[in-house]
């Protein structure tokens, strides 16, 4: 595999639309690694983020993936927790949400923009040298991150722009899962807006290299979403893992994501994800609806049902003989 031409598949938008499910399915095919959500990397590994281990159940410290990550990326020199205090500071003075459109217009001129790219290129290539893949999933979903891409030494991005219904996403913030978080209604609908005009403005500068996904629609026909995206980035004669709506996980190396992220073996992808037309209360449905009517209407989200809900998908897991509630409409964060 060359060095010097590693594509990576980009995943933007908001949490909460299924990229840690899609990344994970991604991860199966033949020369493809699922990152996670890589630009909290540095955070997660030496303590100071939500959760420090690796989606094969180590540490990220002493996952022999990312050990060896964060030894390779880390200048000459510097101590790796010295480096990555400096990389978490970076990105919060000029690699956040509302940087997007700085980056989009004037590229690396500023010094902290300049120096993340250059971290970012040393990190994918130590992946992809770790792990002997030539096309890398980054699930981080920061606009920002994305609009930098093209600025990244040795990297071939693609984008694939993942949107949700946003009453679905606050349903999804109401939980808490392990070391998630609940979050408001009025919070997670201002950052599905800000993050999704963000992510709008990133392939409209970029369509060729664009693919535009709703997560309804991927679980709806998922084999045929992912053969799409396999051809989005030359991968068209690859293996689809997806046979029909099942998939075999196996072990991941993600960074971090929803805790489904965790599981492995046989996988239902459940048809639909729509808990949120019963349990998310009236106020928090009016709220995210006033807020984000015009994108919903932009994404389909106000037109009306075509179908008839499925009832709940259940599975037996394969090989075991255990029941259990099928996952792979997974959320993030």
């Amino acid at each position: 595999m060359s060095q010097s031409h590693i594509k990576v598949l980009y995943i933007t938008g908001w949490c909460r639309n299924g990229s840690t499910i899609l990344g994970n399915v991604l991860n199966e095919v033949e020369g493809f690694f699922h990152t996670g959500e890589l630009s909290f990397l540095w955070k997660n590994a030496y303590g100071h983020g939500s959760n420090t281990f690796c989606g094969c159940g180590e540490a990220l410290t002493r996952c022999r993936v990312w050990s060896r990550v964060l030894e390779e990326e880390a200048p000459s020199g510097s101590a790796p927790e010295v480096h990555a205090r400096e990389v978490v500071r970076r990105q919060t003075r000029a690699v956040r949400t509302r940087h997007t459109w700085s980056i989009l217009r004037e590229g690396t001129r500023s010094r902290d923009v300049r120096e993340y790219a250059a971290t970012l290129s040393r990190t994918y290539r130590a992946i992809a040298k770790a792990t002997g893949s030539h096309t890398l999933v980054d699930t981080s979903k920061l606009p920002s991150e994305a609009a930098l891409l093209p600025h990244v030494e040795g990297v071939t991005p693609y984008f694939l722009y993942l949107v949700r219904d946003p009453r679905a996403t606050t349903h999804s913030w109401t939980k808490t899962k392990q070391y998630v978080v609940p979050m408001s209604a009025l919070s997670s609908t201002r950052y599905w807006v800000g993050f999704n005009l963000a992510s709008e403005a990133v392939i409209r500068r970029h369509p060729e290299r664009s693919f535009y996904l709703r997560y309804e629609d991927f679980i709806a026909d998922p084999a045929s979403k992912v053969g799409a995206l396999l051809e989005h980035v030359g991968a068209r004669d690859a293996v689809n893992p997806v046979r029909g709506r099942t998939v075999h996980l196996g072990k991941n190396h993600t960074v971090t994501g929803n805790p489904d992220r965790f599981r492995s073996g046989p996988t239902l992808l459940r048809p639909e994800d729509e808990a949120w037309r019963e349990e998310l209360p009236t106020r928090a449905r009016a709220l995210t609806q006033a807020l984000s009517w015009p994108l919903m209407a932009r994404y389909g989200y106000l037109q009306p049902r075509l179908t008839r809900p499925h009832a709940p998908v259940r599975s037996d897991t394969a090989g075991r003989g255990e029941r259990e509630e099928v996952h792979g409409s997974g959320t993030d964060r």
